[in-house]
């Protein structure tokens, strides 16, 4: 422990550090992930938190999850496009550290406000490198747990494309694969949520749970069989 809180303790020293260097439209964002079960991704330190209006306390993005899922068994992402709740336009960056057993514990992330230098033609190019932006990359601010939980069954419904009381079992086993792959299941009393929007008891979450999780695992050692990897 004594190990994680001098790392924290750089990241918040090297956030203000970056702040100070780009000045007030550059937010820098330390979490914890070291209790991501109970509590989510948890800001530590942030420099210049009005531009996604969070401060220390509040909840980070949707990210963080996938990573930690293991769906994303990367996790750095750098130079994609995202946008506030105001609408304010972000050039970001997100970088992790793990521990010895490559766990991720907490990340730095860096949201650069884009949006008068967008307004401007002629400094694009130069200034937002907007020729090798990550546009497939999508986050969401927060300032709790609950409410991207929230956000990410709206997501699931617009994978779906249909509403709950259109869809039959394969709809709603589409629509929990989705969740689950980006992590949502790992923030605490998620399926509670999940149950009471598609209308499901437990028992059945938990069923077309493991459904989804069997076919996912069936459909990669298929995956390996025809690539030949181990």
């Amino acid at each position: 422990m004594e190990h994680i809180n001098e790392e924290f303790s750089f990241l918040t020293a090297l956030a203000k550090g970056i702040a100070r260097q780009f000045g007030e439209t550059c937010e820098v964002v330390v979490l914890d992930l070291s209790e991501f079960e109970e509590r989510g991704s948890v800001i530590v330190a942030i420099e210049n938190g009005h531009i996604t209006g969070r401060s220390v306390g509040d909840s980070g993005t949707n990210l963080g999850m996938a990573v930690m899922r293991g769906t994303d068994r990367e996790g750095d992402m750098y130079n994609y496009l995202t946008q506030t709740k105001s609408g304010r336009l972000l050039r970001s960056t997100t970088m992790y550290i793990r521990n010895a057993a490559g766990i991720p514990i907490g990340c730095i992330c860096i949201n650069n406000d884009i949006t008068d230098l967008m307004m401007a033609e002629n400094t694009i190019k130069n200034l937002t490198l907007s020729h090798s932006i990550n546009k497939e990359v999508k986050e969401i601010f927060v300032n709790n747990v609950g409410e991207l939980v929230d956000i990410l069954i709206q997501e699931s419904l617009q994978h779906v494309g249909k509403p709950v009381a259109m869809m039959d079992k394969s709809d709603k086993l589409k629509a929990l694969h989705y969740l689950d792959r980006k992590g949502t299941l790992l923030i605490k009393k998620s399926s509670d949520r999940i149950c009471a929007f598609f209308d499901i008891s437990k028992y059945t979450f938990y069923s077309y749970l493991e459904e989804v999780r069997t076919e996912e695992r069936d459909d990669l050692s298929v995956t390996r069989e025809v690539t030949g990897s181990s």
